[in-house]
């Protein structure tokens, strides 16, 4: 077992790690961009991470009632901890705030992100997508 391909060494690190979302710099560390990436891509094609934005991959299973592939945490949790790993600030939204503060009894639907600095990138999954909220 000492030949280890790099598909298995990243698979190893995917399993063993506490984080859903991982990004292709996560392994860097094992061999270069385009390696990564093809490894990466296998694992999405064999249903073990699914793809919810450009260079954002989370921890994948398949429904035992479905069937499909969804990811292990809903997108709203894994688009947090992505921006988290993107260095960017997540705060907690104006439509939040207000729920929280019983100034409203609309639940927020949670697809919308308060975030501080500027997010250019899109994250979606199965037809649902990430809106920011820019607080200063």
């Amino acid at each position: 077992m000492a030949n280890k391909t790099l598909k298995s060494k990243v698979n190893y690190r995917i399993i063993r790690s506490k984080s859903d979302v991982f990004t292709p710099s996560d392994f860097f560390d094992l061999s270069d961009r385009d390696q990564i990436g093809r490894a990466l891509r296998q694992l999405v094609s064999e249903q073990r991470l699914i793809r919810f934005g450009q260079g954002l991959y989370a921890k994948a299973k398949v429904s035992k009632y479905t069937g499909k592939v969804l990811p292990v945490r809903p997108l709203t949790d894994l688009a947090v901890e992505a921006l988290n790993k993107l260095n960017v600030k997540v705060v907690s939204s104006k439509e939040q705030t207000k729920y929280n503060q019983n100034q409203t009894t609309q639940v927020p639907t949670g697809r919308v992100i308060a975030v501080k600095g500027r997010v250019t990138r899109r994250m979606s999954l199965n037809g649902s997508t990430i809106k920011y909220q820019r607080v200063s």
